[in-house]
């Protein structure tokens, strides 16, 4: 009997014991020594290297710069793992965050679903973007003059689009521009285009047709825009936008300026040309934007 209590006991004291052990130790998950991780902080503090082990408590990170950091995860923010194929020469180029679009004309690329910008060209005009699925966005835009400015109607834009991919290195897109341009001698412009991109999201030319309606009359010639972007650095990039207005003839309005490009935000700095302008203007009209994308 006697011994019988004392198995019992130990019995009773080794299973205690065993799930304060287990409460106390963290499950230990490793990971694959390629992946390459940026976990950010919760005060804003950026690590990027290689996860060698995770638990519940602390993720292990071995950086070039510092070596092996243990990180609590009470302070991780977010851990986004990185894609192997935008490092260059060991450093990594975050996406384009402005791939969707020139200065103002769009390339077939689409937004994806959830994301989306604001655009401010000029301090003046406010427009906004965004991905209602992987394929279709709404945009629109106005000005910040026109409100203000008694008896005048407000100068707005609508611009849905619809775009695809269809290859690796290609993409068709199309949509509706409607301005209201009653604030001018004209009541309303509309303009059905499709564009074709070819390249990616850095590097890409855009070809593009449209035809105009203006107060409700069409013009049988297409509006043509040719178009390009290539991203020379990590943070620096040049752009091209140039329209070719039927008229008589064609009437062109050329531009070329450099983008400066983080994560989230791109600036444009670029000039507007042509012969008229030439005359005036040799460089050209000056021409600023930043888009924040969200």
């Amino acid at each position: 009997m006697k011994t019988l209590i004392i198995t019992g006991f130990v019995l009773i004291c080794w299973a205690l014991l065993s799930q304060n052990l287990i409460a106390q130790s963290d499950p230990i998950f490793l990971i694959q020594s390629d992946s390459i991780a940026r976990i950010t902080l919760l005060d804003g503090s950026v690590f990027q290297g290689r996860i060698i082990k995770q638990t519940i408590q602390v993720t292990s990170l071995e950086t070039e710069s510092i070596g092996t950091i243990d990180i609590p995860s009470e302070k991780i923010a977010s851990i986004e793992f990185l894609d192997s194929e935008r490092f260059r020469e060991g450093e990594y180029w975050f996406e384009n965050p402005n791939s969707t679009r020139y200065l103002f004309s769009p390339t077939g690329i689409p937004l994806k679903k959830g994301e989306g910008y604001y655009q401010n060209t000029y301090v003046i005009l406010q427009s906004f973007n965004y991905g209602i699925t992987n394929n279709i966005s709404i945009g629109g835009g106005f000005d910040v003059i026109t409100p203000f400015v008694r008896e005048t109607p407000v100068f707005f834009f609508l611009s849905p689009k619809l775009g695809f991919k269809v290859a690796e290195k290609l993409h068709i897109g199309g949509g509706i521009l409607y301005v209201n341009t009653s604030s001018f001698d004209l009541e309303s412009l509309l303009i059905g285009y499709g564009v074709f991109t070819y390249g990616n999201t850095d590097n890409n030319i855009t070809a593009g047709l449209g035809w105009g309606f203006v107060d409700g009359e069409s013009n049988s010639k297409p509006i043509i825009t040719i178009s390009g972007m290539t991203r020379v650095s990590r943070r620096f990039g040049l752009v091209s936008e140039n329209w070719f207005i039927p008229t008589e003839t064609y009437y062109g309005v050329l531009s070329y300026g450099m983008r400066f490009i983080s994560e989230k935000i791109t600036v444009d700095f670029a000039f507007l040309n042509n012969r008229d302008i030439f005359e005036a203007i040799i460089i050209g009209i000056p021409y600023l934007d930043f888009v924040v994308k969200f």
